[in-house]
């Protein structure tokens, strides 16, 4: 069996797309998914599950997608990454990522990635204050915290390319491989 984390994209968030987390358990637990387990109200699901032959990956967002529509009656888009995906990601990252004077996240993109078309559409950078680079199924972005409100990355919310991906802070991001590794 492999590990896998799921990232819902918009439940819990300003009140809309409410799903208890112990509901959404419940709900991986009983399509037979094992060891399930769910980290904070945004939407993140650990879990263990034997791979299927092909992208596994892709296969279990469009799977979780439908369980999800079937079971709990909201369409919810979700990405999927591998244990070993995810650390990768967190290899990855720039260095001054999750520095204390930065405001860093990851934002992940549904299958298939097309990463490098996704950030082409991102507005321009605000120079000394956002920082991005592209990484494998991921966006690196972090703005300086004094400044964050000068910030570009929220004008990516208005754009089509947003509903494509899910944002998790570094702190989430890097706590959700330490759960998966113990």
């Amino acid at each position: 069996m492999e590990s896998y984390v799921a990232l819902l994209r918009g439940i819990n968030v300003g009140g809309k797309n409410i799903i208890p987390m112990a509901e959404l358990a419940q709900c991986f637990t009983a399509a037979g998914y094992r060891d399930v387990r769910t980290y904070i109200q945004s939407g993140n699901v650990l879990f263990r599950h034997d791979p299927a032959p092909g992208n596994r990956v892709a296969a279990l967002e469009a799977e979780l997608e439908a369980l999800l529509e079937a079971t709990l009656q909201t369409s919810v888009m979700v990405v999927v990454r591998t244990h070993a995906q995810l650390r990768e990601i967190v290899v990855a990252a720039p260095s001054t990522h999750g520095s204390p004077e930065r405001r860093s996240d990851v934002i992940f993109l549904k299958y298939p990635h097309r990463t490098e078309e996704v950030f082409a559409q991102f507005p321009p950078l605000r120079a000394e204050v956002d920082e991005a680079k592209i990484g494998d199924g991921v966006i690196y972005f972090s703005r300086l915290d004094a400044q964050a409100s000068k910030s570009r990355l929220n004008r990516v919310v208005g754009k089509a390319i947003y509903q494509e991906m899910t944002i998790r802070n570094w702190r989430t991001t890097t706590r959700l491989l330490k759960l998966l590794e113990e």
